[in-house]
């Protein structure tokens, strides 16, 4: 059974920086497309970040508009994790992150609707203080 794991969040301060790791298990990690949603208090989950599998070994990436230059994904297909590499965070930015994998595949619109993915992991709290 495929399952997601995401791990550090945390509290920072504005200008600061943090990394979320996503580790995934159950399927062959090269073959799946992963996302990063997040979900302020009273929001609609929203898309921050996907790496899609195109085929073989290449993958598309996109950014939302709101993280772009800020935020870095790397892909670790041999230690099937998917690292968000978060600079300059704003308070705006403070929410619960998830992590997401889909076995499917998908268009580059299609990779930022959460129901997209059919597998999310628990989530991690992202607090920016002003």
């Amino acid at each position: 059974q495929l399952q997601v794991v995401e791990s550090g969040g945390g509290l920072v301060q504005a200008g600061g920086s943090l990394t979320l790791s996503c580790a995934a298990s159950g399927h062959r990690f090269s073959d799946m497309s992963m996302g990063w949603f997040r979900q302020a208090p009273g929001k609609e989950r929203d898309f921050v970040a996907t790496a899609r599998w195109i085929g073989g070994t290449v993958y598309s990436a996109d950014y939302a508009d709101s993280v772009k230059g800020r935020f870095t994904m790397s892909r670790d297909n041999a230690k099937n994790t998917l690292n968000l590499q978060m600079n300059s965070l704003k308070p705006e930015d403070t929410a619960v992150y998830y992590c997401a994998a889909s076995t499917s595949t998908m268009t580059r619109t299609t990779a930022s609707y959460p129901g997209s993915y059919a597998y999310w992991g628990q989530g991690t709290q992202v607090t920016v203080s002003f």
